[in-house]
């Protein structure tokens, strides 16, 4: 749909006031955290290419948005340049070397802890992703910029502080009773002991030092150099599992991304061990289900979605682990036969049962596309708020909990075992529409993602509404993030009453969420034009800004 068209569309369709997406002609940048998105677009006018701009707001957003992400996560990139295929970038850390279940078990536990360091059993690959990123920008981008100038407004974020957002201080208010007594917890993110309070100043100079130290030795330091050696010293004398020999054990992988054939171009995901493959499914159902009168705040599509959500969790529960332990082929899944058959199972006069999700994760995703066409789609993680709590002494870094999405159960899907990758809810998206335009977009938020990036994707590449109106339009989301402890479907407050009684007639079983809630994940999103001009989305639920010039 022609650009001038977008936002006149979306007022045909609802008669409402139409939101002004953020537009620009030479680059764009969205991210959840506007600092995040002021670094990219200072590197892209600079002349820096998405993915040199990407690692400066990676950066910037591991500081200024402590409870979403961090160094010690992991991270995942969907990168197209034009006349190439797609590649990914897999910055996912394994299981430690010495993380059994049978360590865990003979401490007489069923489950791996979701905090302290027990929790902290998985490499953090966040930036080896940065690493493997530079390296192909300048391999294939010719960039030029260096890793201290990427990570120079990081640097002074963390040594100078930045102001605390509300959504850090209710995150610390509200999980600061259950980490307090994590090591390292509250004396960075509660110094005054207390939760801090919106707008007041969080600094970080330890891990100010640690960025400066990646800028000077290079980002490898950090599996392979002094900086590793200070890690691995603060994980043993914590009495984490990982050890020296499992930093310089990883490495970041490239990955070819998976591929849905949709009726309007090809839509990108990562694969295993994220959870791509049931955003794809998802939209490929949809494909086939939803209609074009359909109303992008009804009831039908709404019903569409959540149940084509069902099938695709289904499948994902049953089959997606570490690929070197799949039992099927992701892309057999996506074959046009095999979403013919999911899409006859959805039923639109009544809901499918539902049991229970995968639960809450915590995560930022952020788009770059540059002047030349380079598009990037990136999502960095510690999974819950904090991750694991624990704070190393020595860098100041964060550790992820993403280990505790094993189970110790080894006949499970994803059992605990050395060196096995953990399942991840993380998943950045991109599209190639057959009329020119290139879209990348996500979400943050566990079992939300995948539904937040059905109804912005189909808002926009189906319905036509602007980037800005489909972020921002109500959304919903089936199951539990952001400590909510029931499994219905939830929505804005802001739906049509006569969307949620007719949800609710179909068998959904609906809880009504504040208008703008955070638990709805804050999602973001970039179109460029063959034009050459672009239009960007960013979340009101989020503190996040779209920066384009």
């Amino acid at each position: 749909m022609p650009l001038e068209h977008t936002a006149e569309r979306f007022a045909e369709l609802h008669a409402a006031p139409t939101l002004n997406p953020t537009r620009g002609s030479r680059g764009m940048a969205v991210a959840p955290h506007a600092l995040a998105s002021q670094s990219a677009l200072a590197v892209l006018r600079e002349g820096g290419n998405a993915v040199e701009a990407m690692i400066a707001a990676a950066a910037t957003i591991a500081v200024v948005y402590p409870h979403m992400n961090s160094i010690g996560g992991d991270g995942f990139w969907l990168i197209s340049r034009p006349g190439h295929a797609p590649i990914g970038i897999e910055a996912c850390g394994a299981a430690a070397m010495r993380a059994d279940i049978a360590t865990y078990r003979a401490l007489g536990l069923s489950a791996v802890p979701a905090r302290g360091p027990l929790a902290a059993n998985t490499v953090a690959g966040t930036v080896s992703g940065w690493d493997f990123a530079q390296r192909y920008s300048q391999a294939a981008l010719g960039g030029r910029l260096p890793v201290a100038r990427l990570l120079e407004d990081a640097i002074h974020y963390a040594k100078h502080g930045v102001p605390v957002t509300r959504s850090h201080a209710d995150c610390v208010a509200g999980k600061g009773a259950e980490l307090h007594n994590v090591a390292g917890f509250a004396p960075t993110f509660m110094p005054d002991a207390r939760a801090p309070r919106t707008g007041e100043r969080f600094a970080n100079a330890r891990l100010a030092a640690t960025l400066q130290q990646l800028a000077d030795a290079g980002l490898d330091d950090f599996y392979r150099g002094d900086l590793a050696r200070s890690i691995a010293r603060d994980l043993s004398s914590l009495e984490t599992l990982i050890t020296l020999d499992d930093l310089e054990r990883h490495r970041a992988r490239e990955r070819t991304p998976l591929a849905l054939e949709h009726t309007l171009g090809t839509v990108y995901n990562m694969p295993p061990p994220t959870q791509g493959l049931v955003s794809l499914l998802i939209l490929g159902v949809l494909d086939r289900v939803l209609t074009d009168g359909m109303d992008p705040l009804g009831p039908e599509f709404v019903h569409a979605c959540v149940e084509a959500t069902k099938l695709a969790f289904k499948v994902r529960d049953q089959y997606v682990t570490d690929p070197d332990h799949m039992r099927v082929d992701p892309d057999a899944l996506l074959a046009p036969a095999a979403l013919d058959a999911m899409a006859r199972e959805v039923s639109m006069s009544r809901a499918m049962p539902w049991g229970n999700g995968r639960g809450p994760g915590d995560t930022v995703w952020m788009g770059v596309v540059d002047n030349e066409g380079v598009a990037v789609s990136f999502i960095q993680s510690i999974y819950h708020e904090f991750g694991s709590g624990i704070v190393l002494p020595e860098s100041g870094i964060n550790w992820q909990n993403r280990g505790c999405s094993f189970s110790l159960d080894p006949a499970s899907l994803n059992p605990l075992m050395p060196g096995r990758r953990p399942f991840h809810t993380l998943n950045p998206a991109l599209a190639q529409f057959a009329d020119g335009r290139t879209m990348v977009y996500g979400n943050m938020g566990g079992d939300g993602q995948p539904q937040s990036q059905s109804a912005v994707f189909s808002r926009i590449a189906r319905y036509g509404w602007n980037p800005q109106a489909a972020i921002d339009a109500p959304r919903w989301l089936l199951g539990r993030t952001w400590g909510q402890s029931t499994d219905s479907l939830k929505l804005e407050a802001r739906f049509p009453a006569e969307t949620v009684d007719a949800l609710r007639a179909l068998g959904h079983d609906v809880e009504v969420l504040a208008a703008y809630d955070e638990a709805m994940g804050h999602a973001g999103a970039i179109v460029r034009y063959p034009n050459g001009l672009f239009e960007a989305g960013h979340d009101p639920r989020s503190d996040g800004a779209a920066a384009g010039w």
